[in-house]
C-alpha cells in the first residue's frame, strides 16, 4: 500500500494541490472493476497508481471527450494513459478525439514537464477493424497505441534497468 502523500508516478506528474491529485488510488483501485480485466493479469501489479480520468474530469464536461485512465508504470515511473473502447472502423476517429481532449483537459492538471509515456487503446469487444496499414499510421500519427483486448508487459514502458541495460549494450558495441 502506498502512502497518499508518496511520490507514485501519477501522483507526481500532478501539480501540488491539484484537485485531480484525492482522485488518484494504488495500484489499478481508479480502474473499474469490469474494466480491470483488459489488463493482462501479471501487469496488474505492475502499477503503483491509477486515476480515473473520465469520472474526474466529468463534472462540466459532460458533452465532451475523455479518455478513461492514467496508470503510473512502477518499474519505468511513467504515466500511461489507457482506453478501453470499442474497436470498429468507425471509432478511430472517436478515440483520436479523446485523446485530443484528454490532453487539454490534463494541461491545467499536470506539473511543467510532466508527460504521458504512452497513449494506448484497448478493445472493449471484439475487434471489427482491420489492422490496415492506414489504420495504423492514423494511430501512429496521433500517438495511440491499439494494443488489441488485453494491455500486456509488451505495451508498457521499458523499465529503468531494461533501458539501463540496452544503454550498456550500446556503449560496449559503439567501442568495439
Amino acid at each position: 500500500m502506498t502512502r497518499a502523500g508518496a511520490r507514485t508516478p501519477v501522483r507526481g506528474a500532478l501539480r501540488k494541490g491539484c484537485p485531480l491529485m484525492s482522485c488518484v488510488e494504488d495500484g489499478i483501485g481508479a480502474v473499474e472493476s469490469s474494466h480491470r480485466s483488459y489488463f493482462d493479469t501479471p501487469v496488474r501489479s505492475s502499477f503503483a497508481d491509477s486515476l480515473d480520468i473520465d469520472k474526474a474530469l466529468h463534472a462540466g464536461r459532460e458533452q465532451e471527450n475523455r479518455w478513461d485512465y492514467l496508470l503510473g508504470h512502477a518499474a519505468s515511473g511513467e504515466v500511461v494513459a489507457v482506453e478501453p473502447h470499442s474497436a470498429k472502423q468507425d471509432e478511430i476517429s472517436t478515440v483520436i478525439r479523446k485523446r485530443q481532449a484528454a490532453r487539454e483537459q490534463l494541461r491545467e492538471h499536470l506539473r511543467d514537464g510532466a508527460k504521458i509515456a504512452k497513449w494506448l487503446w484497448v478493445a472493449s469487444g471484439k475487434v471489427h477493424f482491420a489492422a490496415t496499414e492506414k489504420a495504423k499510421l492514423r494511430l501512429d500519427q496521433n500517438g495511440i497505441e491499439f494494443v488489441g483486448r488485453v494491455v500486456m508487459a509488451k505495451h508498457l514502458p521499458a523499465t529503468r534497468l531494461t533501458v539501463a541495460v540496452s544503454s550498456a549494450k550500446s556503449r560496449s558495441r559503439a567501442k568495439r
